[in-house]
């Protein structure tokens, strides 16, 4: 009798495991599901974003654009003055230096690394294959007080100080509605080399049928999204280098 009992009890688990067994690609399957379909993403042309962010005491404005083909910009607003944090056209990244407020193109390296950053939108999860990624799925972990699948996703190499450096990260997937809730990647360089640094995103909102998370940390910092635009118009020369005197001079 016990011997029957231990086989029934068997043949139950080999039964239900493939139901409830999750792979990797059914819960990145699933997330994008639950979050307006695969389709709707791959239609998504751009996005603005406006946000506030909470530093040193202080609310930021922010406004972000990203578009499909690689185009991004960071524009913040302190004491009424408009100053780019990040800009990129698709082949010239730059900032806007804060002590002389005037716009400085980033160094070879990492406008390479934004180059391969380009296939992030809207999510890096999109389409991985297709775009040279690979995934794995590592168990389960609690998160933010929340179970979660934890998922390893490994992208292109990055350059750092010249040399090859892996690019992996680990999004944490909520198991009830499959959204990620933290992302985790190691630091390559600075005071904090080899810490992680650790996004959290809560608050999933939806704009259009898709849904995006509203409320973001990261590295200390709040970010508050007020509004999200999908498609919107965009001006392409916002994300060019601005024209400098010596270019005009030169042109003349």
């Amino acid at each position: 009798m016990k011997i029957i009992k231990t086989l029934t009890i068997a043949l139950l688990l080999t039964v239900i495991a493939p139901v409830t067994a999750q792979t990797a690609d059914e819960i990145i399957n699933n997330y994008f599901e639950n979050t307006g379909g695969k389709a709707a993403w791959e239609k998504l042309e751009g996005v603005k974003m406006s946000a506030t962010a909470q530093a040193q005491g202080m609310e930021i404005p922010v406004e972000i654009y990203q578009t499909k083909d690689g185009k991004q910009l960071i524009k913040i607003n302190i004491q009424g003055q408009d100053i780019t944090q990040l800009a990129f056209d698709g082949n010239t990244m730059w900032t806007t230096n804060f002590m002389t407020l005037a716009p400085e193109k980033s160094d070879a390296e990492a406008t390479a690394n934004m180059k391969k950053k380009t296939k992030d939108f809207p999510s890096p999860f999109l389409n991985y294959k297709d775009k040279g990624f690979t995934v794995e799925l590592m168990g389960k972990e609690t998160k933010e007080g929340t179970e979660t699948y934890k998922i390893k996703l490994t992208q292109e190499p990055m350059m750092v100080g010249g040399v090859e450096e892996p690019n992996v990260s680990y999004y944490y997937f909520d198991t009830e509605n499959y959204a990620p809730i933290v992302v985790e990647s190691e630091i390559k360089q600075g005071n904090n080399k080899g810490q992680m640094n650790v996004t959290t995103m809560s608050d999933y909102q939806e704009v259009d049928g898709l849904y995006f998370p509203f409320s973001l940390s990261m590295a200390g910092q709040g970010i508050q999204l007020k509004e999200i635009v999908l498609n919107p118009e965009i001006d392409a020369a916002m994300f060019a280098f601005p024209a400098t005197t010596t270019d005009t001079e030169k042109k003349e």
